[in-house]
């Protein structure tokens, strides 16, 4: 395994690789041209991809990966030595090569064997990750949420249109075909004009304590797992769950989770942006570090007369119709009741009329775990690679979402209700909240498209 120091050793600055990054995709950085990053992948070539961070999700998305065809992981990259090694035996049980491992993330996109990055760090890292992976000239599969902040998700948009690989979000309930019915049916009209839907998720998380300074592990590199965040000591509380619950490094549960039914409701209702955003909660089960809300209600509003609602409960799982997260889509004529794993429409006598059931079981209130949807996701966005399928949830799709979630937190954050632009997703006259739009990076870690 590599030493990430290298870079920093050299003369190479961080600030110095992030624009030669930006000149990769122009075949002009590091004396290699951008085909020497990223090989074209034809139809019939065998897809390589690197797996980044492999503490969770990041098992799944690899599972994925090596079971497509014709494709495999060679390269799995985590600051953390111990998951990449266990990730590594799990490869190889899966029937996968020896993959080499390489903690930094930088020297993985200069690889010229690698085609793909399928990205599930922590939140902080995403879309740095993902803009340097398509100056590089790779492909991205990005777990959600795409963006710690607003201004990185238009970011994002930006460069995919600019350096041209694809980028799949890791909602991967669109690839749900009991999910792709739903919303043909309600297309259809069965059950009438869909005006307003319900999401939710309900967990219990116990507290996480308080955060005290400590000795950095020998199996971590801090600093590469810092990345673009500002520097701060290390602390035992961060690594490698609870940085979810503090805005320096996660998005809370409404980014962690709210995206993925929200994101369906949304597809099935036909709607973008809303008009109005506002949310009620607070941290409220522990008294505690947690910086985000473990309750919180938000409400959106829009201009076709319709809207959505997402309630979280991290700390008391109490289900809906026995459920720890779902929706429903409530219409003029009846209503539907949909989770990951099919979905029941009911007519207004609250009579079964339809029950589509899913192919293969996904985890629920687990997301960390695999499941049967993570391989229908990924054979989408590899098909998309090789023959220009479509994908199921494209980049700019995904940042739709992903912003629904990120507003819920601002309005929470200033404690009223936020205006939104619904042709751009932008708040409207409120400077206060706009400060939660961007973040501050450490010096030459900076965003650039």
């Amino acid at each position: 395994m590599s030493n990430s120091n290298d870079f920093l050793t050299k003369d190479f600055s961080r600030r110095q690789f992030i624009k030669g990054a930006s000149a990769v995709a122009a075949g002009v950085s590091l004396g290699l041209s951008a085909k020497s990053y990223a090989r074209v992948v034809g139809a019939n070539d065998r897809i390589h991809a690197a797996v980044v961070g492999v503490n969770g999700r990041g098992i799944a998305l690899m599972a994925a990966a090596q079971q497509a065809s014709n494709a495999e992981v060679n390269v799995i990259c985590d600051v953390d030595s111990r998951a990449a090694d266990k990730a590594n035996a799990k490869l190889k049980e899966m029937g996968g090569k020896n993959a080499v491992l390489n903690k930094d993330y930088r020297e993985v996109i200069a690889m010229k064997d690698v085609d793909t990055v399928l990205i599930a760090t922590p939140e902080h890292w995403h879309a740095p990750m993902a803009l340097m992976g398509l100056q590089a000239g790779k492909h991205v599969y990005l777990e959600k949420p795409c963006s710690h902040n607003s201004a990185e998700g238009e970011m994002l948009i930006e460069a995919q249109k600019k350096y041209k690989p694809l980028i799949q979000v890791g909602t991967q309930q669109r690839s749900a075909k009991s999910s792709m019915q739903a919303v043909k049916d309600i297309a259809e009209g069965l059950i009438g004009n869909v005006y307003y839907g319900k999401a939710w998720y309900s967990n219990n998380r116990g507290p996480i304590g308080r955060a005290k300074e400590a000795p950095v592990p020998e199996w971590l590199d801090w600093e590469l797992w810092q990345g673009p965040a500002p520097r701060e000591s290390f602390k035992d509380i961060y690594v490698h769950y609870d940085w979810h619950w503090f805005w320096k490094y996660g998005t809370g549960e409404i980014n962690n989770n709210a995206t993925h039914e929200l994101d369906i409701a949304r597809w099935a209702m036909g709607l973008g942006y809303p008009n109005r955003v506002s949310s009620s909660g607070g941290r409220f089960h522990f008294d505690d570090d947690w910086e985000f809300y473990d309750t919180q209600v938000v409400n959106y509003e829009y201009d076709e007369g319709k809207m959505l609602c997402w309630e979280g409960r991290s700390c008391n799982g109490f289900n809906h119709y026995e459920r720890g997260r779902g929706l429903t889509l409530h219409g003029t004529e009846g209503t539907i009741l949909l989770d990951r794993n099919g979905y029941l429409a009911y007519n207004l006598e609250r009579e079964l009329i339809k029950e589509v059931k899913e192919e293969g079981k996904s985890a629920t209130t687990d997301t960390t775990g695999a499941g049967f949807l993570d391989g229908q996701h990924m054979n989408n966005f590899y098909a998309g690679i090789r023959t220009g399928e479509k994908l199921r949830a494209p980049i700019d799709e995904g940042i739709i979402s992903n912003q629904l979630c990120h507003l819920g937190n601002y309005s929470q954050a200033v404690g009223r209700s936020l205006e939104i632009d619904s042709s751009n997703g932008r708040i409207k006259n409120d400077s206060e909240a706009m400060k939660y739009w961007s973040r501050e990076y450490e010096p030459g870690w900076e965003m650039k498209v």
